[in-house]
């Protein structure tokens, strides 16, 4: 039966050296970490982006409500005659509003040049 071969020998004047499992062990970290850079990260960024998006969305629509709901307060306290005038400009504004959104909805795309 063969003997085994014999081990490397380690530190000063070895063929590995002395300190290589931390050597290894920071390959190993910062390979995960380049990793975790490239694929979680932008995971993450635009998971961020979509929450702060929608809260944003949200907090934008409850003031336009509440500076609806104060205009047309401040008009009837305020502003002889009717409320209807104000309902009237509203529907203008908003009726416009929507109505340039569907034209451009509807807008056929633009040719790719090839």
């Amino acid at each position: 039966m063969a003997a085994p071969p014999p081990a490397p020998r380690s530190g000063p004047g070895g063929v590995i050296p002395a300190e290589w499992p931390a050597q290894a062990a920071d390959t190993i970290v910062d390979t995960i970490a380049k990793v975790r850079d490239k694929t979680t990260k932008p995971a993450i960024v635009a998971a961020r982006a979509i929450v702060y998006g929608l809260i944003a969305a949200v907090g934008g629509l409850v003031a336009l409500v509440l500076v609806l709901v104060v205009t047309t307060r401040m008009w009837d306290n305020w502003v002889p005659g009717n409320v209807w005038i104000l309902y009237a400009v509203y529907f203008v504004l908003f009726s416009g509003v929507g109505l340039v959104l569907l034209r451009k909805a509807n807008a056929p795309a633009p040719a790719a040049d090839a």
